[in-house]
């Protein structure tokens, strides 16, 4: 059974995007970088939505263009998904899809994921996604939550907020690493809860 882990970067107060902010807020340092280049897309398959989907691929486009460096830290991790094994579940898209290395389901992605964690040869993450993570996590296919935390609140600009719609979780640390004296890495094991848990009886 392959294990599956829902990968997140989000502001402190929970956004996984700000208008008018570069990629990762712009407080990306080289301990960061260095791990992020230990990590290869390569290694998993890569799940995602349309939307998700979309946004990778514009970003792939824009490689060509010539005022991107081509050697940038973001143009190198675009560059490294786009050459990882993806899967996108979409019953908007339509073949062929621009994202080399791309496969399309058009099933239930629950029951289709379920399916993949059993008959897939290599581990998978997911990228953005925030319906898709948060559909794996209420079936209780997710076996790592990790996130990387930004020190920064964009409470005005912030768009994409990640919990919204969330069921209860526990979250059982197994990992956490600091980047660059201000970037903090948190990874758990998630067990969906029915509510809150019962207050302790005293004696």
């Amino acid at each position: 059974m392959q294990e599956l882990m829902v990968d997140f970067i989000t502001s402190l107060d929970g956004y996984g995007a700000a208008e008018g902010w570069p990629g990762w807020w712009g407080l990306q340092g080289p301990d960061y970088l260095a791990w992020l280049a230990e990590q290869p897309e390569r290694y998993y398959t890569i799940l995602m939505g349309a939307t998700t989907y979309r946004q990778m691929s514009g970003f792939a486009e824009q490689l060509d263009a010539p005022e991107v460096d081509p050697a940038s830290e973001e143009a190198a991790s675009i560059e490294e998904l786009a050459n990882a094994s993806k899967v996108v579940f979409s019953s908007t898209l339509q073949e062929p899809l621009a994202l080399p290395n791309t496969r399309l389901v058009r099933g239930d992605p629950v029951e289709s994921v379920r399916a993949m964690k059993a008959d897939e040869s290599t581990p998978m993450r997911t990228v953005g996604s925030l319906t898709l993570c948060r559909s794996l996590l209420q079936a209780g296919l997710v076996d790592r939550f990790r996130v990387v935390v930004f020190p920064v609140i964009t409470g005005r600009t912030g768009s994409d907020r990640i919990y919204d719609g969330y069921p209860d979780v526990a979250l059982e640390m197994v990992a956490n690493r600091v980047f660059d004296g201000r970037i903090q890495l948190l990874e758990y094991i998630p067990t969906v809860l029915a509510g809150p848990p019962a207050e302790p009886t005293t004696a």
